[in-house]
């Protein structure tokens, strides 16, 4: 094995200040094991962590990306969890096993990959054994880099928080990879799901990936739409992706005692709702940040019998990492994945 490689760091913010570098190969340490990447998945967070930070504070140089799928190449003293040539992908929060989150009202955790933490957007990659789930069996490694982030904040608003019931309703807003991974992660669980979006091409590409409905935001009040397509009930579930003004409309389009998981900020940092509907209908609103291991672990074995395949939208080579963000710019339909 060559002892050089390749990775990505940022030396401050913006993305004119990523390049992609050589360094030598890492050794794992004690209960720590060498990760060789096959693929890297983006989210529209990696994108704000390269141009602003997050507010986070990023050591430079620091290694963007957080989703990756590859094999052990090597494992360091007192690793259990996994033998050289296993296939395996990152957990987003590091050492969050299972229950409750880390943190406090004065503190709330944050500490995930490409983060807080370095990312993992190189090569090779060292990574303690807790951070690590054994890859799905029926997938590719491209297909199971989409996992860590998109697949699990689906799989954790709908069924590990959620209790999504067969017959219920749930509203995908957009077609990024969290809301196609809730359709399919819907439809699978016998729920009738409705997507949202301002481009009728890609509401034509979810009615044929299993949608029930498909309601064009940009035509009238998508919220009062929904409302009609549920006879006047509502959606039970609601995937809140865009925040701003929009968290009105989710109000509007839920039902009574209905969850709305707040998930993304597309439209701005703050949540615009007015109060008394959402007094009235006794409304559950929480906020998703991914999930836990065990939680993903599920998805993994869910993945696995389903037969679910994330809906991959462009495969780019791991140095065209530039041209990678310009297309998340655009709104993909699904993953955009870095294949090495």
């Amino acid at each position: 094995m060559t002892k050089r490689m390749k990775r990505w760091t940022l030396d401050g913010l913006g993305r004119d200040q990523l390049v992609l570098s050589e360094v030598e190969i890492p050794t794992p340490g004690p209960s720590e094991v060498l990760v060789k990447v096959a693929a890297l998945s983006l989210n529209y967070r990696d994108k704000m962590v390269v141009e602003s930070g997050m507010g986070l504070d990023l050591a430079f140089p620091f290694t963007p990306l957080s989703d990756l799928a590859g094999t052990v190449a090597a494992v360091g003293p007192g690793v259990t969890r996994f033998a050289e040539g296993a296939r395996v992908i990152s957990t987003f929060v590091p050492h969050w096993i299972d229950g409750p989150a880390r943190g406090s009202a004065a503190a709330p955790a944050y500490p995930t990959l490409g983060g807080r933490y370095q990312g993992v957007a190189a090569e090779y990659v060292v990574l303690s054994e807790e951070v690590l789930a054994a890859a799905p069996v029926s997938l590719t490694d491209i297909q199971a880099s989409t996992l860590p982030i998109a697949g699990l904040t689906a799989w954790f608003a709908l069924i590990e928080e959620g209790r999504l019931a067969p017959g219920q309703t749930v509203v995908l807003q957009g077609t990024g990879g969290v809301s196609l991974f809730g359709l399919q992660i819907a439809k699978a669980a016998g729920a009738r799901a409705i997507v949202t979006s301002g481009d009728d091409a890609k509401l034509a590409r979810a009615l044929a990936l299993g949608a029930d409905h498909g309601v064009n935001r940009l035509k009238g009040d998508w919220a009062q739409d929904v409302v009609a397509l549920t006879g006047g009930r509502g959606a039970d579930h609601i995937l809140e992706v865009a925040g701003g003004d929009n968290f009105d409309r989710s109000i509007a389009a839920a039902a009574v005692r209905g969850q709305i998981s707040v998930i993304g900020l597309l439209d701005g940092t703050e949540l615009k709702g007015t109060v008394f509907p959402m007094l009235l209908k006794q409304l559950a609103v929480r906020g998703i940040v991914v999930g836990h291991r065990r939680a993903l672990e599920d998805l993994v074995r869910f993945v696995d019998q389903s037969g679910l395949k994330p809906v991959i939208d462009h495969e780019y080579g791991f140095t065209d990492l530039h041209q990678a963000l310009d297309h998340l710019d655009h709104g993909p339909f699904g993953k955009i994945v870095l294949k090495l």
